[in-house]
């Protein structure tokens, strides 16, 4: 009963940590879609761990727990991938970035100091 209490906690404290998203709004629905299905089925294996090793065996796994720990496998594995883009995607942000940055220091500097990029010609020469 005790062990039953404090996953419940846990899974209470994952779902506010889950709620404080910024992303998109069609991103934060399907995370919210998700966790919902996510509280579900984390309260309904607690509450009843029987019902998790019928669906085990109903799949073909021995235990509720190498369920669990397959289902946590992919879930991991899902993370890491997700992951890796978002770094990718902030990385080619921040070059770019960094590009704008450095082309509009150098446009400043050559500014100051009295370059520009073409001379102008009088007009009636």
């Amino acid at each position: 009963m005790l062990i039953q209490v404090i996953l419940l906690v846990a899974v209470a404290v994952v779902t506010l940590l889950l709620t404080r998203s910024t992303a998109g709004a069609r991103h934060q629905a399907i995370r919210r879609l998700g966790l919902v299905v996510f509280i579900t089925a984390a309260v309904a294996s607690i509450l009843f761990p029987q019902g998790l090793s019928r669906i085990a065996n109903a799949v073909g796994v021995g235990r509720g727990a190498d369920l669990l720990l397959y289902a946590l496998v992919i879930a991991f594995l899902s993370y890491i991938s997700t992951s890796h883009r978002r770094m990718n995607r902030m990385s080619r942000q921040i070059t770019a970035l960094t590009r704008e940055l450095t082309l509009a220091e150098a446009r400043a500097a050559d500014q100051g100091h009295g370059l520009t990029e073409e001379p102008e010609m009088p007009e009636d020469a």
